[in-house]
């Protein structure tokens, strides 16, 4: 015990300690919502047409960071662009910016002189390397979601569960669904340092599975979304730090290891 509140009088551990708070809270409101509106794969689409701006951002020798959210919002557009106005089919629309975001990145680092060993971060996550503007951009983001989904969750819901009723009753439905794609990509940019691109994915879906084990009500599925998130979160980072091993890897398996564990007792219940 001693040596757990120990760790909270480094530095980096307090920041770790504070991007998992705030990331369970954007990953629990926007996974809550991607996973209710069945838009998971368009979550992954913008997830790793990012690594494009990654790559661009090595290159070019600026903050990756601010390349990945210029690709993700532009991927994202892009995505419901394509859906919505060109007519093209939802699949081949994120198969298209998926894979060119993914082969951008790969001829960006490529192309970067010398070797990039901050890119295993982006991939895989590390939640102890988390700098002091990271965090700053990660509470901005929470201001935005919450105040978002406090104010418009009537609308949002609306819109997205009947489309065309709610554009005959006078809604905005295209600024809204930019906004909350946009909204989107930002939260999976700016959480990609906590468990990074490859798993992220993991972090917007595992916490909302566990959470709809107990209620379908998605306010409820809101707030217990967020707190699973966090457990798991907080969890995975002890045992990243005890045992030496990948955080972000031990944050998804401590969520998985939680699902799996809520899903027995139900069953269990049976």
């Amino acid at each position: 015990m001693n040596t757990i509140i120990e760790l909270f009088s480094f530095g980096f551990f307090q920041k770790a300690f504070l991007a998992a708070v705030f990331a369970s809270i954007s990953c629990g409101i926007v996974g809550s919502y991607i996973v209710s509106r069945r838009i998971v794969f368009i979550s992954s689409g913008i997830t790793h047409a990012s690594f494009g701006g990654i790559g661009l951002a090595f290159f070019a020798g600026f903050n990756p960071l601010i390349g990945a959210i210029l690709f993700a919002v532009l991927s994202a557009m892009g995505i419901q662009y394509f859906t919505k106005t060109a007519e093209i089919r939802e699949d081949s629309s994120i198969a298209i910016w998926w894979s060119l975001g993914m082969a951008l990145g790969v001829i960006f680092v490529f192309l970067t002189p010398g070797y990039t060993p901050n890119l295993m971060s982006y991939l895989f996550g590390n939640i102890l390397t988390v700098t002091t503007a990271e965090l700053w951009w990660m509470f901005i983001l929470n201001i935005v979601l919450i105040s978002f989904f406090s104010m418009l969750l009537s609308k949002i819901l609306f819109i997205a569960f009947d489309e065309e009723f709610a554009q005959a009753a006078g809604l905005n439905v295209n600024f809204f669904n930019y906004l909350t794609i946009i909204l989107i990509a930002l939260t999976v940019v700016l959480n990609i340092r906590v468990v990074g691109i490859i798993l992220i994915l993991s972090l917007l879906t595992i916490p909302q599975a566990s959470a709809n084990l107990f209620t379908k009500d998605f306010r409820k599925l809101l707030v217990l979304s967020t707190i699973f998130a966090f457990i798991g979160t907080i969890s995975g980072l002890f045992i990243s730090y005890f045992l030496d091993i990948p955080s972000g890897a031990a944050i998804i398996f401590t969520l998985v290891i939680m699902f799996g564990i809520f899903r027995l007792s139900k069953f269990m219940k049976k």
